[in-house]
């Protein structure tokens, strides 16, 4: 039995459904949703196309879920009036223009925004990705330990889940090298698993892991084998996880989730499984949003009844959760910001 302290505890019960089940969709991308827009408006995606794809999104796909992951560049201005105040909420903090060195990727966050805003902003867990490649030069590498640890740091101080994404990636040089926000096609078992082993310290301060597939997607064919490597990376983690589609079809990304639940995960985080075949209609706004309305939301229907049936409570992986300090002392043991 885990004991968590009032915000985690609260920020955790946020984004799952009373049976502890994640059906979160992901509305804080950036390049994917700014680079087709800016090819169809000539090469520059206007402010309001992007939050006004965003604002779609939450308003279309929400019913679907227990909480949205928003940006506060784009959908987070726009989307918030519209947001159900019954779902959990969370914000991403990297920036996604990450800095590409000849040696390997370096995350920051945003400019001008940090956990204390997100908290103060009425969040319920702050979001992080990390490229990461354990055989990446110790430079890099000691980077993205440092921006992590700094940010579970915050998030500990100000008493919010951190939600921690990971992503391998192509080293420069490597086949298939590519910046954009996509599945390496010859991605390597064990660089995730290593990469999960890493995090899944305690000095990190992850309370869920968002994970890619270990194996890539078109892969996930139900085999022994495939699923053992699920297994392992479910017992690496040693928390709450859910799976991210990457970009993957929808008939993929269920299959990835078939084995997810099977080793343990507690539910998703997603978007372009999700939209993109929707996103496609795109400058037809009355075209994409009738996709949403329509495929992408039975999508999230068929999704979400496999959640139900197989996705582990998230406080399973603990043997259960309860609050720190759950006595008469509570007001007094409860920590200030800062403490």
């Amino acid at each position: 039995m885990k004991t968590l302290s009032a915000g985690k505890l609260r920020g955790l019960r946020r984004m799952a459904d009373p049976k502890g089940r994640f059906k979160m969709t992901a509305v804080d991308q950036r390049p994917p949703i700014i680079n087709p827009i800016a090819a169809a408006r000539g090469g520059v995606a206007p402010w309001e196309d992007v939050a006004r794809f965003k604002t779609m999104l939450v308003e279309e796909l929400q019913g679907q879920s227990t909480a949205m992951l928003l940006d506060p560049n784009f959908a987070y201005p726009m989307a918030e009036p519209i947001l159900d105040p019954r779902l959990g909420l969370i914000m991403t903090l990297e920036d996604s223009a990450f800095r590409e060195t000849d040696q390997g990727r370096l995350s920051d966050e945003i400019d001008g925004w940090s956990v204390a805003k997100i908290k103060r902003a009425g969040a319920d867990a702050v979001k992080v990705l990390a490229w990461y490649r354990p055989d990446a030069p110790r430079a890099v590498n000691e980077h993205q330990k440092a921006f992590t640890r700094r940010i579970g740091d915050a998030c500990k101080r100000y008493d919010i889940p951190f939600l921690f994404e990971l992503l391998v990636y192509p080293l420069p040089g490597e086949k298939n090298q590519t910046t954009q926000y996509i599945e390496m096609a010859d991605k390597k078992s064990e660089l995730v698993l290593e990469s999960v082993a890493e995090f899944a310290k305690p000095e990190y301060g992850v309370d869920v892991f968002k994970l890619e597939s270990p194996v890539p997607a078109r892969d996930c064919d139900g085999s022994v084998t495939v699923q053992a490597v699920f297994d392992e990376m479910g017992k690496l983690c040693g928390r709450p996880w859910v799976m991210l589609s990457a970009g993957a079809g929808m008939a993929e990304f269920k299959a990835v989730l078939a084995h997810a639940y099977t080793a343990g995960a507690s539910g998703y985080l997603a978007g372009r499984a999700i939209w993109s075949e929707a996103f496609k209609a795109f400058p037809d706004w009355e075209g994409v949003k009738a996709g949403l309305a329509g495929r992408g939301v039975d999508y999230m229907k068929d999704i979400n009844t496999l959640t139900d049936h197989k996705a582990k409570p998230w406080w399973t992986n603990w043997g259960g959760a309860t609050l720190a300090g759950a006595d008469k002392n509570f007001r007094h043991a409860y920590p200030d910001f800062g403490h």
